[in-house]
């Protein structure tokens, strides 16, 4: 399985982006997707997560009502959309993906994108 995800940036407090994740070498169906953060020394966190079939979702505390994952099984991709960003919001973005049920915990995941970074100014 290889993630390329892409669509960071630089963006002012308030702003938007969306972030993709381009999943390839197998079939996702019974997938977990998810994406996490990591910002300046800091720890990894989850950021949300959606069951590739029935598209159930999970969000951490911090980014809900904010943030939107979503997933396009034609295109085999998962976004995450961003709205109303926030200067802790700062962090390199992964996608991850495991072979079963969604889970919060970066151990569970087996495969992971390479990263992009977001950077939100105030």
């Amino acid at each position: 399985v290889q993630l390329q995800a892409s669509g960071g940036g630089q963006v002012q407090a308030g702003g938007s982006l969306r972030l993709s994740c381009a999943a390839s070498g197998r079939t996702f169906r019974s997938y977990g997707m998810a994406w996490f953060r990591q910002a300046p020394g800091k720890e990894r966190e989850f950021v949300a997560s959606i069951r590739w079939s029935g598209g159930s979702t999970d969000y951490a505390d911090s980014v809900k009502g904010r943030f939107t994952i979503s997933r396009d099984g034609d295109k085999d991709t998962v976004y995450l959309q961003m709205n109303s960003l926030k200067p802790e919001d700062t962090a390199v973005y992964y996608c991850a993906a495991r072979a079963s049920s969604p889970r919060l915990r970066t151990e569970f995941y087996d495969f992971w994108g390479q990263g992009t970074e977001v950077t939100v100014s105030s």
